[in-house]
């Protein structure tokens, strides 16, 4: 489905708001774009790694002719400017009180079924892992592919944490940094789609989603990455906030991720 007049004036206006700027302290090298699906929604999972990133996948997105469609803390949407524009564009409501994550769901797939691209990062957050690898993921986004079965496509990117390193509170600007960006193949979850909602099934399928995501980064780098992906509860850390390295309270910004219904 198209989106609607006003949505594409909005999104046009943020584009050439923000694609200068980011033109100028950031060189792009992207590959793999053909594999974005045409005719469908679809669910893109990214690596998280710094604030910046949901600029950088939105950007890709955009350009491909796909505008991104992110989840956002549903409290968001009543801040002054900043919320009528997340409405504007389409992005998806999440409350993050389980009250409220059955009616996420629901418009999370709503956007899927009109076409949409909804970006989840399927580790929820910022990663914890002390090297920034992917870590260990949370369940939404499988689950969401597989009570829908659009396709999922993995995203990695490497470079712009250099640009706004991890919860930094001043970019660096110079020398100019370079981001690389490759869009994978479809993560083939077939054998999980006719078998019940476990929580053994949506383990595996979320592990297959974040095996794939490794794989792509770990060639970005030209480096290997650990043998097993960083848990944050086994490490006795924080799951959200920035200050899980600390074990001070958990209060600054993060991203949201859809909380999984009970498994059935």
């Amino acid at each position: 489905m198209k989106e609607s007049r006003r949505s594409r004036v909005v999104f046009a206006l943020l584009a050439g708001t923000l694609r200068p700027v980011f033109n100028v302290f950031l060189r792009k090298q992207w590959h793999g774009a053909e594999n974005l699906p045409k005719d469908t929604g679809f669910i893109v999972c990214p690596n998280h790694v710094t604030e910046i990133d949901p600029v950088v996948v939105g950007h890709f997105l955009y350009n491909q002719g796909h505008p991104p469609h992110f989840l956002a803390k549903a409290s968001l949407f009543k801040v002054p400017v900043l919320g009528p524009a997340l409405s504007s564009t389409n992005q998806v409501p999440v409350e993050r009180v389980t009250a409220g994550a059955a009616g996420s769901l629901d418009a999370a797939r709503e956007a899927l079924a009109a076409g949409r691209a909804l970006v989840i990062y399927p580790e929820g957050t910022l990663t914890r892992d002390p090297d920034l690898w992917p870590m260990k993921g949370r369940t939404g986004a499988a689950r969401l592919a597989l009570t829908t079965g659009v396709p999922v496509i993995p995203i990695a990117h490497w470079g712009d944490q250099e640009l706004l390193p991890r919860y930094a509170k001043r970019p660096s600007l110079f020398p100019r940094k370079h981001v690389q960006l490759v869009v994978g193949e479809p993560v083939d979850l077939s054998d999980f789609a006719d078998q019940p909602l476990s929580k053994a099934v949506l383990d595996a399928a979320t592990d297959r989603i974040m095996s794939d995501l490794t794989d792509m980064v770990s060639k970005l780098r030209g480096a290997e990455p650990p043998k097993a992906r960083w848990d944050p509860v086994a490490n006795g850390q924080r799951q959200i906030g920035r200050s899980f390295e600390t074990g001070g309270n958990a209060s600054g910004t993060q991203t949201t991720h859809i909380k999984p219904e009970a498994p059935k």
